[in-house]
């Protein structure tokens, strides 16, 4: 059995743009080695909007060095690139945004959930990258829900978005091993989550409250995170509950972030600055 290390709580709540309400459930600033190959966890959610004529969101913003993995439970989220990769998700739908050498994006409400309001959840990780792959072109991985395969098990189901649940392989491509598994279970439903040997590993819950190893719980916007060592895990579901699993091969290298940017050096945070200013990420088409 993987022993629990400790439990994450946000530190907060705050806005990004005018169309996310964040919970930060953990960031690289303290302690990357934990958590690497993850940089951070963003909660947005859950919050009903009202219906407007102008989309909400955040405006055009640069990244270079990682991914983003936004995950899209309520709502609607419209997105456009300086590479041209962009589209609409919806509930169950997954962008992988590869963000590499430099992008340059938006990220707003779509124009019907705009018009409609209501209900809106969704979940934005950053996926650190090894320094061989942190330069090369971006790139987009649009998921739609019906890609995503499901496991079903005794208790809840699981929807497996990249690595292998049970032996289910997800649709996403990573660039170093990762599981990404969208987990429900309902009430009193047990699972024996397997997960790597000397992996990172950690388990959100999004929504209910549940049990760990019979003996730790965590309710909403709550993260247990385990020791490398060992490869199971027992989940109890004490109300229905909504979980992601996140599990990687830990990526051995130094870490320097700044803002948008996340490389291995002061000297490469330098660069990005000046490439982004210079006009090097790209631009966006009319």
């Amino acid at each position: 059995m993987k022993k629990i290390v400790e439990i994450l709580r946000p530190r907060g709540a705050h806005w990004v743009g005018d169309g996310f309400p964040v919970r930060t459930l953990f960031s690289y600033d303290a302690d990357p080695e934990k958590l690497s190959p993850f940089l951070l966890f963003d909660y947005a959610g859950p919050h009903v909007f009202a219906p407007s004529m102008t989309p909400r969101g955040v405006g055009r913003h640069p990244h270079r060095g990682f991914e983003t993995v936004t995950i899209v439970y309520d709502g609607e989220v419209a997105h456009r690139d300086s590479a041209g990769g962009g589209g609409v998700i919806g509930p169950g739908d997954v962008q992988w945004m590869t963000a590499a050498g430099g992008i340059i994006h938006e990220e707003f409400h779509s124009k019907g959930f705009t018009k409609s309001g209501g209900p809106f959840r969704m979940v934005q990780l950053w996926v650190n990258l090894p320094a061989r792959d942190k330069m090369k072109p971006p790139a987009y991985q649009a998921i739609a829900s019906a890609e995503i395969p499901v496991v079903e098990f005794d208790g809840g189901r699981a929807r497996v978005i990249a690595g292998e649940f049970r032996g289910t392989r997800g649709p996403a491509r990573t660039f170093t091993p990762v599981n990404l598994w969208d987990v429900r279970l309902k009430r009193d439903g047990e699972a024996r989550l397997d997960l790597p040997e000397g992996h990172n590993s950690m388990i959100a819950v999004l929504s209910g409250r549940a049990t760990f190893d019979g003996a730790e719980y965590a309710g909403e916007a709550e993260v247990i995170r385990f020791e490398r060592e060992g490869s199971e895990v027992l989940v109890r579901a004490d109300a229905d509950s909504m979980l992601l699993v996140l599990a990687g091969e830990p990526i051995d290298e130094p870490v320097a972030g700044y803002g948008p940017f996340v490389m291995n050096t002061p000297a490469e945070i330098r660069q990005a600055i000046d490439d982004y200013e210079s006009g090097r990420f790209g631009a966006f088409g009319a």
